[in-house]
């Protein structure tokens, strides 16, 4: 994942009426917090973090040029209005250069299973220990031509070098089963052949 830097300004009102006119500015409310230092109340670009957060994902680590010094941080959570989804909030965690970082990296399905074959996705995210400047995008899970009955597991999905696993490794990620409709027109058809052989 690349590193992104943002120029961020200093909040200095709080409140739910602070933080609308925040927003009304194009800004987004933000907090930083970490290492032990006092949170710090920011202002981000709206526009140019909504852009960081779709080209790097929800886990972007910023430069953020702030107070004539600069802040390596990773986005720890965003929260987005349910209705309207404009970004009302972010939070932001200081981290230092080669330090690791836990994070919820987003699991993607690719490819499509052998004929007959219906996938279910039991996991969207999984949870690893990384260190902050390579946290991954997403992890690519192919089912390409995987039979009924191909199951994988969390500790099957390809980790970065140096990345530590922190889901269950036994965790059920993705599955290729039979579809349902036709497993019960088949024990459907079973159960009349069983009454005419009765008769």
């Amino acid at each position: 994942m690349s590193e992104v830097r943002l120029s961020v300004e200093p909040r200095t009102e709080f409140g739910k009426g602070a933080a609308r006119r925040t927003r009304r500015a194009g800004k987004i409310p933000a907090v930083l917090y970490g290492h032990g230092t006092e949170p710090r109340h920011l202002a981000l670009p709206a526009l140019e973090f909504a852009r960081v957060v779709r080209e790097n994902g929800s886990n972007a680590v910023l430069t953020l040029d702030v107070d004539n010094a600069s802040e390596l941080a990773l986005t720890k959570t965003i929260t987005v209005h349910p209705l309207k989804n404009y970004i009302e909030h972010v939070d932001l965690l200081v981290v230092k250069r080669g330090e690791k970082v836990t994070v919820d990296v987003p699991v993607v399905i690719t490819g499509e299973p052998a004929p007959g074959g219906l996938v279910n996705q039991d996991v969207d995210t999984i949870s690893v220990e990384v260190e902050a400047l390579h946290i991954p995008e997403q992890f690519e899970v192919s089912i390409d031509g995987a039979e009924v009955g191909t199951q994988i597991t969390a500790s099957q999905v390809t980790l970065p070098s140096g990345a530590n696993l922190l889901t269950d490794p036994e965790a059920l990620v993705v599955a290729v089963t039979e579809p349902q409709a036709e497993a019960t027109d088949e024990a459907a058809g079973e159960g009349e052949g069983e009454e005419a052989a009765a008769e």
